[in-house]
C-alpha cells in the first residue's frame, strides 16, 4: 500500500515539468531573461536550417556544423543550470549564485570551439593549458547539467566510460589499452568532432531541435486536444473504447512528441481515469498508455528523434528510414489496439454512450464516404501538383502556395460551423463521447502541417532539416492567422484580441520548444563522451569479445545477450541518448558475430534491434520512466504498473528477433505489390495471432494446446523461411570465375552477400559474411568500387587493394589484403511463402473450435 500512497501524492504536473523543462518558476526578471534565452534559441535554430544565411552571406558569415553545435550546446547548457535545480532541497522560486556561475562558466566551455575557432584551426593537436583547462571545466559542468535534467544513469555510464579512458593500463588483460593523457583525452572529447561535438550533438542540432519546435508549435496552436478528442470520438463507443482511443492517440501525439514520459502525460491525463471508469485496473489503464505512448517512438516520422540519427550511422536517407520502421510500428500498434479489445472481451466491458442516434452502417458508410474523399483529394492533388510544376516551372510554387492558402481558409471556414472542442473533466461522474462529425471537422486544418512535412521529404525528397523548417513556418502561419480566420467566419470581430493570443502562443511554443530541448541537448552531448572514448580505446571491440566469450559463438544467444546489454544500457536515458549508447556500443557486436556467423543483415535492420531494445528501458521495472509516469496518474503500485506495460509490451519485444531473421518485415527485398501486401498482410495477422496467444483469449478462452499451435503460427506466418531452409538452403556458394560473372551480371543498386577472409589489422584472422551494395552495372571493378572497394585477381579470389575511408566497405570492417572468396546467389527453390498455406489452415481449425466454444456458452 505504501508505493499506491506514495505515487497517488504525486503531482504528475510537476513531475512531468521537472523532467522536460525543469522545475524552477523564478521571479519575474529571471523568468523574463529564461524566456528571452529560449526564444533566442529557437531563432537561432530556425536561422540556421532556413536558406536566409546564404542569401546575405556578404553580411553574416554562414556558421559551420562545428560552430553551431557549440552555440547549440552553450544554451543547453546555460539553461540546464538556470531551469533545473541542483537537488530537491534547493530553492524553486529563485536561481542561487552558484548557479548562475555555473550557467555562464558552462556556456563559455560550450562555445569555446565557437569563439576561438580560428586559432584552434592553427593548431590543430597541440593544445594550450588554456583548452585542456576549458574543456576539463566543461566535461564537468556538462555531466553537472545532465545529472540535473536526465538524472544519475548517463552521468555515471559517462564518467565509467571516461575512467576507462585513463585506466587502460591496469585493467585485465581482455579490457586493457594503452590509456591516454589528460591533454590527449581531454583535446579527443572536447576540441574534435569526435566526442562532444560529435554526430550526435550535429543531428540535435541540425534535425532533432526543428522536429521538437514543430511539435511543440502544433500542440500549442491545439492539434493535440485535437487528436486526443478525434480518437475518442472515433473510437469511445467501442468495448473498451478509452482504452483504444488511448493507442490511436498516443499513435497520433507521437508525430509531435519525442518523448515517452510526455507522450504518457499528455494523453494520459485524460485517458487513464477513463480506462479505470470502464472496468480496467489501475495498472492495466497506466500499461495501455505506456505501451502506446512507447509504441510512438517508433512511429515514422519523428521516431523520438532517433531516426535522424540513423540517417547518420548507417548512412541511408531519412525516407529509407521511416520506410523501414514503418511496418514493424504499424503492426505493433494494431496488436496493442487488438490486446485492450481482447482484455475488453474478457472482462465483458462496454463502450461509452455516443449523443447521436446513427446506426452502424450510417456511420460506417460516413467513414468510407470520408477516407475515400481523402485519398481522392490526395490522388487529385499529387497530379495536379506534378502538371503545375511542369507547366509553370519555378512559377508553379507561387500557384502551389496559394492553392494551399485556399485549403486551409476552407477548412477554417468548415471548422468555425463546429462547436469548440473544450478539455473535457476525466474525473467527471457522468461522459458522453463528443459527436464524431463535429470533433473530426473541426481541426482538419492542422493535418495541414503534417502534410506539408510529408510532402517535402517524401515528394519533394529535401534534407530532414528543411523539411522541418518549411513546415514549422507553415504551423508559424496558422498559429497567428486562426483564431482570426475563425472568429470572422464566426462573426467575432475582435481581430486585435485574437491575433494578439496568437502571437502569446506563438511566443509560448517556440519557448516550450526550445525547454523541451535542454534534456536532448546535454544528452547527446553527454552520449559523446561515450562515443569519444569507443573512438579513442576501442572498446567496441572489446564489447564485441565480450559477447562472443559469454554467447560461445552461438547465434540466438548472442542477439539475446545484446538485447539484455541494451535493456541494461537503455535504463533512465531519454529516447535519443538511448540510442547512441546502445547503436555505438552493441549495433557493431551483432554485425561482427553476425557475419562471422552467416548472418548478414542490412545495417538498418541491426540499429533497429538495439533501438527498439533500448526503449523497452522506459517501460521496464525498475526504471521504467514511462511506467512510473503513468502509475502516478493511475494513482497505483509503479512496479506492477510496469510488469503489465512489461506484458503488453511483449510484441514490441519480439519483433526485433524476427526482422533480423526475415528482412522483408523492413519491406527489404520485396518484388512487387503482390509481394508487399503478402507480407504486411502475413505480418499483420500473426501479430494478431501472437497477442491472442499470450492473453489466453481469442474467440473464447485458449486452451493450452491452443496457445502451443497459435505460437507455432505466429512464428510461421513471421519466419516462413525457417521451415523452407531444412528443405533447402536459401542461397548457393559461387566462387572464381562464377563469382566475377554473378557480380558483373547483378541488377544496377543492389546488395550482395560475399564472404570475404584475411588477417586484420591486429594479427587475427578473419571470415565473415558482408552485404555489399553494388552500383550501376559494369565490370567487377567499377561495381564494387560503389562500396569503397580497389580489388585485382588472386587465383579464385579477388584481393582487396585499398579501402576508401567512410566508405560502406570500411564500415562493414573490410581492411587492405583481405580476399573476396565468394558469392552467396539464392537459391533455386519453391518460394517460402507456400508454408503460409498449412499456417492459415491450422488457424482456420482453431478459430472453428473456438466459435463453436464461445456458441455453447
Amino acid at each position: 500500500m505504501n508505493a499506491k500512497s506514495n505515487v497517488a501524492d504525486i503531482d504528475v504536473n510537476q513531475l512531468v515539468e521537472d523532467n522536460d523543462t525543469g522545475g524552477r518558476q523564478p521571479g519575474p526578471a529571471v523568468a523574463r531573461l529564461l524566456m528571452g534565452i529560449a526564444l533566442a534559441w529557437s531563432l537561432f535554430q530556425l536561422w540556421i536550417a532556413s536558406p536566409l544565411p546564404y542569401m546575405v552571406s556578404n553580411l553574416i558569415p554562414v556558421l559551420n556544423d562545428t560552430q553551431t553545435r557549440a552555440i547549440h550546446l552553450a544554451f543547453a547548457v546555460f539553461l540546464a543550470f538556470m531551469a533545473y535545480p541542483a537537488s530537491k532541497r534547493s530553492p524553486r522560486d529563485r536561481v542561487p549564485v552558484l548557479d548562475w556561475i555555473f550557467a555562464l562558466a558552462g556556456a563559455f566551455s560550450a562555445a569555446y570551439i565557437f569563439v576561438f575557432y580560428r586559432e584552434l584551426a592553427t593548431r590543430p593537436g597541440q593544445p594550450t593549458g588554456m583548452d585542456v583547462w576549458t574543456a576539463v571545466v566543461g566535461i564537468v559542468l556538462l555531466l553537472e547539467a545532465t545529472r540535473r535534467v536526465l538524472g544519475l544513469p548517463m552521468v555515471v555510464v559517462a564518467i565509467l566510460f571516461l575512467g576507462y579512458t585513463f585506466a587502460g593500463p591496469y585493467m585485465p588483460d581482455l579490457l586493457a589499452h594503452k590509456g591516454a593523457s589528460l591533454d590527449r583525452a581531454m583535446t579527443h572529447q572536447w576540441l574534435t568532432t569526435e566526442g562532444v561535438y560529435g554526430v550526435a550533438l550535429g543531428v540535435s542540432s541540425g534535425f532533432i531541435f526543428l522536429f521538437v519546435l514543430f511539435g511543440s508549435l502544433l500542440d500549442k496552436a491545439g492539434a493535440g486536444n485535437y487528436f486526443i478528442k478525434s480518437a475518442f470520438a472515433l473510437l469511445g463507443h467501442m468495448r473498451g473504447g478509452p482504452a483504444k482511443a488511448a493507442v490511436v492517440s498516443s499513435a497520433a501525439t507521437g508525430v509531435i512528441s519525442g518523448s515517452s514520459i510526455a507522450n504518457v502525460v499528455t494523453t494520459g491525463t485524460f485517458t487513464i481515469p477513463l480506462m479505470k471508469r470502464v472496468g480496467y485496473r489501475g495498472d492495466q489503464a497506466g500499461a495501455v498508455e505506456v505501451s502506446s505512448s512507447v509504441n510512438g517512438q517508433i512511429m515514422p516520422p519523428v521516431m523520438g528523434a532517433a531516426a535522424f540519427l540513423m540517417v547518420e550511422y548507417v548512412g541511408i536517407p531519412y525516407v529509407e528510414v521511416m520506410k523501414h520502421a514503418f511496418l514493424p510500428a504499424i503492426i505493433s500498434y494494431i496488436a496493442l489496439f487488438y490486446i485492450v479489445h481482447l482484455e475488453a472481451l474478457k472482462a465483458d466491458m462496454k463502450g461509452l454512450p455516443r449523443r447521436g442516434n446513427s446506426t452502424g452502417t450510417q456511420r460506417l458508410l460516413s467513414f468510407l464516404t470520408t477516407v475515400t474523399g481523402f485519398i481522392v483529394l490526395a490522388g487529385i492533388t499529387y497530379y495536379v501538383i506534378g502538371f503545375l510544376k511542369s507547366l509553370l516551372g519555378d512559377a508553379a510554387m507561387v500557384a502551389i502556395g496559394l492553392g494551399l492558402m485556399t485549403i486551409y481558409v476552407g477548412l477554417l471556414w468548415l471548422g468555425s460551423r463546429q462547436p469548440e472542442l473544450p478539455l473535457d473533466d476525466p474525473n467527471a461522474p457522468v461522459f458522453e463521447l463528443p459527436e464524431t462529425g463535429p470533433t473530426v471537422k473541426s481541426g482538419l486544418h492542422y493535418l495541414l502541417s503534417v502534410v506539408v512535412l510529408v510532402w517535402c521529404l517524401m515528394v519533394e525528397r529535401l534534407s530532414p532539416a528543411l523539411s522541418a523548417f518549411w513546415a514549422t513556418v507553415f504551423m508559424i502561419f496558422v498559429m497567428l492567422t486562426q483564431k482570426p480566420i475563425i472568429g470572422y467566419f464566426r462573426g467575432d470581430h475582435r481581430f486585435g484580441d485574437h491575433l494578439k493570443a496568437g502571437w502569446h502562443d506563438l511566443i509560448d511554443g517556440l519557448v516550450t520548444g526550445a525547454r523541451n530541448m535542454i534534456g536532448i541537448g546535454v544528452a547527446t552531448a553527454a552520449a559523446g563522451i561515450i562515443v569519444g572514448t569507443v573512438s579513442l580505446t576501442g572498446v567496441g571491440l572489446v564489447m564485441t569479445e565480450v559477447v562472443e566469450i559469454l554467447s560461445g559463438g552461438n547465434l540466438m544467444l548472442m542477439l539475446v545477450l545484446v538485447a539484455v546489454i541494451s535493456l541494461i544500457l537503455g535504463m533512465g536515458l531519454p529516447t535519443t541518448a538511448n540510442y547512441i549508447v546502445v547503436s555505438t556500443l552493441m549495433a557493431p557486436v551483432i554485425v561482427e558475430l553476425g557475419a562471422q556467423s552467416g548472418l548478414i543483415v542490412p545495417l538498418i535492420a541491426v540499429h533497429l534491434f538495439v533501438f527498439y531494445f533500448g526503449l523497452m528501458a522506459d517501460v521496464t521495472p525498475p526504471v521504467g520512466l514511462a511506467s512510473f509516469a503513468a502509475a502516478a496518474i493511475a494513482k497505483h503500485d509503479p512496479i506492477k504498473t510496469g510488469i503489465t506495460a512489461f506484458y503488453y509490451s511483449m510484441r514490441t519485444a519480439i519483433l526485433p528477433f524476427l526482422f533480423i531473421f526475415n528482412t522483408q518485415l523492413l519491406l527489404i527485398g520485396l518484388d512487387g505489390p503482390l509481394h508487399v501486401a503478402l507480407t504486411m498482410g502475413s505480418a499483420l495477422v500473426a501479430m494478431l495471432v501472437f497477442a491472442a496467444a499470450t492473453s489466453g483469449y481469442f474467440f473464447a478462452r485458449n486452451r493450452w494446446y491452443e496457445t502451443i499451435l497459435m505460437l507455432l503460427i505466429c512464428f510461421t506466418l513471421f519466419r516462413p523461411g525457417f521451415w523452407m531452409d531444412m528443405i533447402k538452403p536459401p542461397f548457393e556458394e559461387l566462387k572464381g570465375q562464377a563469382m566475377v560473372t554473378a557480380i558483373e551480371a547483378a541488377p544496377a543498386g543492389t546488395e550482395k552477400r560475399v564472404w570475404i577472409e584475411g588477417m586484420n589489422i591486429d594479427g587475427d584472422e578473419v571470415r565473415k559474411g558482408v552485404l555489399l551494395p553494388l552500383g550501376e552495372t559494369g565490370d567487377v571493378k567499377a561495381r564494387l568500387a560503389t562500396a569503397g572497394l580497389t580489388v585485382m585477381a588472386d587465383g579464385d579470389a579477388l584481393m582487396v587493394m585499398g579501402v576508401k575511408f567512410g566508405s560502406t566497405a570500411e564500415k562493414l570492417g573490410i581492411e587492405q589484403s583481405f580476399r573476396i572468396t565468394s558469392i552467396e546467389m539464392p537459391s533455386d527453390r519453391p518460394a517460402k511463402e507456400w508454408f503460409f498455406v498449412p499456417a492459415l489452415l491450422l488457424l482456420a481449425g482453431i478459430v472453428a473450435l473456438q466459435r463453436r466454444r464461445s456458441a455453447k456458452a
